[in-house]
Order: C-alpha cells, then sequence, then structure tokens
C-alpha cells in the first residue's frame, strides 16, 4: 500500500504540475474565459484520472447548462464530475486557501461559499445566476456537507433559487464508488474531522477503484424546496440501483 501510495503521490504532482503549465500557455493565447476554465478544467480530470488509473462510468445524458445537483462523498466527486463534463463547482471557502489544490479551483472559475454567512450564500447566489446565464452548468452539493454514504443529508435549498427564478433545469447526479477488492465505499468517503493530507495518502494506496454516476433528467421546478425535495429523493434512488458499464 506505501508503494502504491509513493508511486500515485509521484505521479499526482507531476500530473498537476503539467496542468498548471498548460493553464499558463492558455492565458497567454489570450483572455481567459469562463468557458475556456471549464474545459480547462476537464482536461486537467481526464488527465489525472488517466495518471492515476482510477476508472469512471455514467448512466444517462450529461447535461449542456443549468443546475446539477449531486450527493457528496469525497474531494474525488469534484475530479469525477470535473472529467465528465465541463461544469463550473460550489465549493466550501475552506478549499479555496488550501496550497495548490485551492489555486487549481480558482483556476477552473470554482465559486466558494461561506455557509456560515448569509451574505457570502447570497454573493454565490447572485454569481451562479449570471454563470446560468451561459453554456456550462454549475454543479453544487446541497447536503452542504460530504458523508460516509450511508444516508443522504437533507437538502439545503438556497443554491437552488437562482435556477428557480432564472427558468434554468436543474439535473438530479448520484456518485458512488466501488473498489475492486470488496472495501467498503466508506473507505474512500472523506467526512467528519478527518485531516486531508491523511485521508488523500489512504486514497492514492486503495487498489483499484472506479466511479460509477447516474445522470437523471432535466426538470423545471416551481419553489426552491420542491426542487431540494425531489431531486434528493431522485439521488437518494439512484444510489440503490444497479451498476453502470465502465468506460
Amino acid at each position: 500500500m506505501r508503494l502504491r501510495a509513493f508511486r500515485r503521490a509521484v505521479v499526482l504532482g507531476f500530473t498537476l504540475t503539467i496542468c498548471m503549465f498548460r493553464y499558463w500557455q492558455i492565458r497567454l493565447r489570450g483572455p481567459m474565459s469562463l468557458e475556456r476554465r471549464a474545459l480547462w478544467g476537464q482536461s486537467c480530470g481526464r488527465l489525472l484520472m488517466a495518471a492515476l488509473g482510477v476508472r469512471y462510468s455514467f448512466e444517462g445524458h450529461p447535461p449542456s447548462r443549468g443546475l446539477l445537483v449531486s450527493n457528496h462523498l469525497s474531494y474525488l466527486d469534484i475530479l469525477i464530475y470535473g472529467t465528465i463534463l465541463p461544469c463550473f463547482f460550489v465549493s466550501k471557502a475552506e478549499i479555496g486557501s488550501w496550497p495548490y489544490f485551492g489555486r487549481m479551483a480558482r483556476a477552473g472559475g470554482t465559486l466558494f461559499v461561506d455557509r456560515a454567512s448569509r451574505a457570502s450564500a447570497e454573493s454565490v447566489s447572485e454569481q451562479i445566476a449570471e454563470r446560468l446565464q451561459g453554456t456550462v452548468p454549475v454543479l453544487f452539493f446541497p447536503e452542504g456537507t460530504s458523508t460516509d454514504g450511508s444516508q443522504l443529508l437533507r437538502f439545503r435549498s438556497r443554491l437552488f433559487t437562482p435556477a428557480i427564478d432564472a427558468g434554468e433545469p436543474v439535473t438530479a447526479a448520484a456518485v458512488r464508488y466501488v473498489i475492486e477488492d470488496g472495501t467498503p465505499e466508506r473507505e474512500l468517503c472523506w467526512f467528519g474531522n478527518e485531516p486531508f493530507l491523511p485521508h488523500l495518502w489512504k486514497a492514492l494506496g486503495t487498489p483499484g477503484f472506479s466511479a460509477e454516476v447516474t445522470f437523471g433528467e432535466p426538470h423545471i421546478y416551481p419553489d426552491r424546496r420542491t426542487a431540494a425535495d425531489r431531486t434528493h429523493d431522485e439521488i437518494e434512488a439512484m444510489r440503490s440501483v444497479g451498476v453502470l458499464t465502465l468506460q
């Protein structure tokens, strides 16, 4: 496990360096539009997935616009979704201050929200409304935190508001992790007060694993509470179903 983790850590560091080098190459060619940031983030995700040997599968159609909401198990979710489709993430404010990873998140157009601050939530809602006018979906995790996957927390409804007000579609998606040797998904989940770096080391040392994502159909909802409750139920149902075809 230690050798595997060390080898993957070296590959991870090298690949992240390549990603940032490509970012500055793109910036030298002209203005870094939001769409270009999202596409850069997707290209980084693909590089990282290939370098680390993480497999993924998905069922359904990734949305091309609107709001995308998902259950939240780990920082790995961001890598998985960012590989499948170009999108902008809404993340907790602390991640913006992380060394290197925070800088990459900012470069990719991530919006950072302090969930304890009403003013921060209102500011991010306004930014989401602006992003929804474009052609790249915005993804957020309405549980408000990552969990061990044993249950789906009640969804917070505030950040659904921009999509409701604009009449934009909301799409539900569910992510799960499958570890080849039968280790429970919980071991890859990052939740509670577990420090980031020890968990990352554990994840890098985990035998082969794959991510499975299911996308629902886009819907227009009449109000934010209805959107939160229905997408919650949809994701809960998707989490309980079937094995997907590996990509």
